[in-house]
């Protein structure tokens, strides 16, 4: 092979490799944000605008930069020696049956790991070009991922219980449940500070060279800055929530650095307005007209904008409406309360699916590409990611989540269980502490998983099995096992019929 060989390959992965981050987008993405959306702290259009920064910053700062499990720990890079047309020829077979996979299960509403799409497409090539031999079926590769199926769900759920009942008890089954919550609420915010610190520190991203700070800089950091959050929570956040929740003050956002000395302020004042029924008619005809749009303009903004105006919080089944009314509810204004919290935990749930998953959606992009513009092979898997793949990922992540995600959305949102704002708070926080943890230790779990498992855990804490969509969860449960054999059985072929189809000898 020369130098810029088979570029038509590298055109192919680089297509299957957009498609894939799409993929990713629209499904893996949309799990960090699906709690908070369900529970109404965040609409759809400002979950999308929040992981724009946090995915990125997520696998900048926590990220590995390339996925060395994918490539390096599956599959025997040196059987490839002597052949780098081949294993270009298998990443864009394996991005393309990940692609498809992930696609077809986003359309179906099927929450499905995208890290397990891709181990599982490169286990089908690995078989396809080797043999069953060629894969490392131990512990340290297939066995690892397999166990993380029952790890991660029973993990996250065990840690998401622990923070959702310790929130039930202490908090809001009290009479004073509001002011219980003044007081829990700074040391919340302090817990997620404390973990997105530390793990920034302790793993840290390579180009940083944070890992060269000795343990004891590390844990005086993250307690000196954890200490300093929960001063500022406790002297102004908290008053500000108190005057403009419970006390109905008119305040902004900013007013929150100056709330101690801020005088007292007028009441927000709600207006109400009764609609006659022509009044009714008129509103309802303009509402129409605005979702038809007739300027070719405004059918191009419906059109992209048509994923973020979906509902995926209404559930009309009367089944789901049986499961939420079995769930337990609490004060309103507490519940509003946790829901500015639950936007902190949703934003560390998607950094923390940053530092854990995105690398992976480039990482096959990125050997096809050295391989192409090289025509050699890194036998250590352990390829650098361009920076521009890495835009190039981030831009079609952020697209899927924004056109497609409502799919999932809906499946990890309302039709699980009932959510609210402490709910939802409890299952991010207890899903990313669990993805983040077993980052630092390289088991290589899914972010799909443990907000699935935090999900049914949370629900299960009402006391009745009665507040959970078994149906929906064995769903979901069930795309998990097919994701491995399905992404692999498409990559498989689809190498096989490359590789070994007859060539064409001119005589």
């Amino acid at each position: 092979m020369e130098i810029h060989d088979y570029t038509w390959l590298f055109v192919l992965g680089l297509l299957f490799s957009m498609l894939d981050a799409y993929g990713i987008g629209a499904n893996d993405v949309a799990n960090s944000f699906s709690t908070s959306v369900a529970s109404k702290s965040l609409t759809l259009a400002q979950a999308c605008c929040i992981a724009i920064f946090t995915e990125f910053f997520g696998a900048f700062l926590l990220g590995s930069g390339t996925a060395e499990t994918i490539r390096g720990k599956i599959i025997d890079l040196n059987k490839f020696n002597g052949q780098p047309e081949l294993l270009m020829l298998a990443m864009v077979c394996a991005v393309m049956g990940s692609s498809c996979w992930v696609l077809f299960a986003t359309r179906q509403g099927w929450p499905v790991s995208t890290t397990h799409s891709i181990v599982g497409a490169m286990i089908g090539v690995g078989i396809a070009a080797f043999g069953v031999n060629s894969v490392d079926w131990s512990y340290t590769g297939v066995a690892k991922i397999v166990t993380s199926w029952f790890v991660s769900p029973v993990a996250a759920g065990i840690i998401a219980s622990i923070i959702y009942m310790s929130t039930k008890y202490l908090v809001l089954v009290k009479p004073n449940s509001f002011e219980r919550g003044l007081r829990a609420i700074p040391f919340y915010f302090g817990l997620t500070a404390f973990v997105c610190i530390f793990y920034v520190l302790q793993k840290g991203a390579p180009d940083l060279n944070l890992q060269d700070i000795t343990p004891g800089i590390i844990w005086g950091s993250t307690i000196g800055a954890t200490l300093l959050v929960i001063l500022f929570c406790w002297f102004f956040i908290a008053p500000w929530f108190r005057r403009t929740i419970c006390e109905k003050e008119n305040l902004k956002w900013y007013h929150v650095f100056i709330i101690p000395i801020l005088s007292p302020r007028p009441p927000v004042i709600e207006q109400k307005m009764e609609l006659g029924g022509e009044e009714k008619g008129n509103l309802e005809i303009e509402n129409e007209e605005e979702a038809k749009p007739t300027t070719f303009l405004g059918k191009i903004k419906n059109t992209i904008l048509n994923g973020v105006r979906k509902d995926v919080v209404t559930c009309k089944e009367e089944r789901l409406q049986k499961i939420h009314d079995a769930a337990d509810r609490y004060d309103d204004d507490t519940e509003y309360m946790y829901s500015f919290i639950q936007v902190v935990t949703a934003s560390m749930a998607s950094f923390a699916h940053g530092s854990n998953d995105v690398a992976n959606s480039v990482g096959p992009l990125s050997t096809i590409y050295y391989i192409w513009s090289t025509a050699t092979i890194d036998v250590e898997g352990k390829t650098p990611v361009p920076l521009w793949v890495l835009a190039m990922g981030g831009l079609f992540i952020d697209i899927g989540l924004i056109t497609y995600g409502y799919k999932i959305m809906r499946s990890l949102g309302n039709k699980i269980t009932y959510h609210s704002p402490s709910r939802g708070f409890s299952m991010e926080l207890g899903s990313c502490l669990t993805v983040l943890t077993a980052s630092k230790i390289g088991l290589p779990v899914s972010t799909t998983h443990c907000i699935t498992g935090a999900t049914a855990a949370v629900g299960l804490c009402n006391g009745s099995a009665k507040t959970i969509n078994w149906r929906m969860l064995a769903w979901c449960f069930f795309s998990w096992f097919l994701t491995l054999p399905a992404a692999g059985l498409v990559a498989g072929l689809l190498f096989s019929f490359a590789s070994y189809a007859p060539k064409l000898i001119s005589v």
